[in-house]
């Protein structure tokens, strides 16, 4: 029988390849700076250093926009409180979500404060903070 190698032309299978699905804290950073980097930084805007992800092109969507982006920032907050992290950060989180979900409530211009107000971006920061100080292992040097 001759040898043959099967070749995955699926691009979802890669990135799902990428995507650690383990409970430990190392997994669980990987996928939420994942998400804040799809949800806030998927590219930058010719011209300027700002960089805009799907939670600002989510909120251009009336009715249903806001509310999906809001779910993909609220599974952050729910990785969050699988790590065992306090009350009062996990509501602070709530909080930046709610926020944003509010902001972007009037379609279209909802936008431009969502440009602004980086719920997500906030999340992450509070997530690393508590990573870093329960978890050093999993800690990154970053550019």
């Amino acid at each position: 029988m001759a040898n043959t190698t099967r070749i995955n032309s699926d691009p979802a299978s890669k990135i799902a390849g990428m995507i650690p699905f383990g409970t430990d804290a190392a997994s669980v950073r990987q996928r939420v700076v994942a998400l804040e980097h799809l949800l806030e930084g998927l590219f930058t805007i010719p011209g300027t250093n700002r960089k805009v992800g799907l939670d600002v092109i989510l909120n251009l969507i009336p009715i249903g926009g806001g509310a999906i982006a809001s779910a993909m920032g609220a599974y952050m907050v729910w990785e969050a409180r699988n790590l065992g992290m306090s009350k009062m950060q996990i509501s602070r989180m709530f909080g930046n979500v709610g926020v944003d979900f509010m902001l972007g409530l009037v379609p279209f211009i909802g936008a431009v404060p969502d440009f602004f107000f980086r719920s997500n971006t906030r999340n992450l920061r509070i997530i690393k903070k508590h990573l870093d100080k329960h978890h050093p292992a999993t800690a990154t040097i970053e550019n």
